[in-house]
Order: C-alpha cells, then structure tokens, then sequence
C-alpha cells in the first residue's frame, strides 16, 4: 500500500495551517504544534525545508514564524511532497537484487503508477486545500482575502 510518510503528512499539515493563518501577521511554530499535534522537534526541521525550497518565509524576531512565499494558489501540493521526501512503500520488498521480472516488469508499472499520483497532486493547489478546510470547518475563522497586485 502506497501511503504518505509521516513527514510528508506533517508538511502538508504545515503549509496548509500557515496558509489559513498566516494573515496578517507571520503564524509560529509552537501555534501549529497546538493546533495540529505535530511534535515540535519533527516540525522545525520540515519548516526550514519548506523554506529552503521557496515555499515558505521565515520571518525573524518576536513576532516572527513562517509565510507562504507565494500565493496559495501558486503552490501545488505535489511540490511539497516533493520537497520532504515523497512517498514511502509499506511493505516493500527486502531483497538488495531485484530480479529482472521486478526490474523489467513490476519497477515500471510502480513508476508509472508514481508519476500518475504525482501528476493529480500538481493539479491540487494549497488554495485548494484551504478550501476544503473551510468547507469541513477544519482551521480558523480568519479573514482569506488576498491582495494580489
């Protein structure tokens, strides 16, 4: 079964709560621990990969935390999981030496498989994400608007 790693599940958690509540100022990382669960020494080390890879902002000082870096709606969900690692395979084979029917047969159908996923998740945005948020009433009630020039 194909399921998402627990880190990539916390980014995505990440970057979404900062989306809903980073207006108007920056949300901090100890505020997303207490909103999502998420361990804060796990939390740091995604935050600062998000930041590296230009999704999110950090922002120094008192009052700082993290930004998104761009739009919301300019942030596809698959580029965050790519950013923290991607997918993990539950029960994958412990063989070091694939054989050739793995190597010839199964490893492109799974490829395929892949890039099929990963094609739907560019299609979702993190807008998109907020969205359902607010339709599930899931996040908190701050104004959305955005101010695009």
């Amino acid at each position: 079964m194909l399921r998402l790693s627990k880190k990539t599940w916390l980014a995505l958690e990440a970057v979404v709560d900062v989306a809903i509540n980073a207006r108007p100022d920056p949300v901090q990382s100890k505020e997303i621990t207490k909103r999502q669960g998420i361990p804060q020494r796990y939390l740091e080390q995604v935050m600062q990969q998000l930041v590296h890879a230009g999704i999110l902002k950090g922002v120094r000082g008192p009052r700082g935390g993290y930004t998104l870096a761009r739009e919301r709606r300019r942030i596809p969900v698959g580029e965050v999981v790519r950013v923290v690692g991607a997918m993990e395979a539950s029960d994958e084979p412990t063989a070091t030496a694939p054989s050739e029917l793995g190597e010839r047969v199964i490893a492109p159908l799974w490829q395929e498989v892949q890039r099929e996923l990963m094609a739907k998740l560019d299609n979702i945005t993190i807008e998109d994400m907020c969205r359902k948020a607010e339709e599930v009433g899931v996040g908190t009630s701050k104004p959305t608007a955005d101010f695009i020039i």
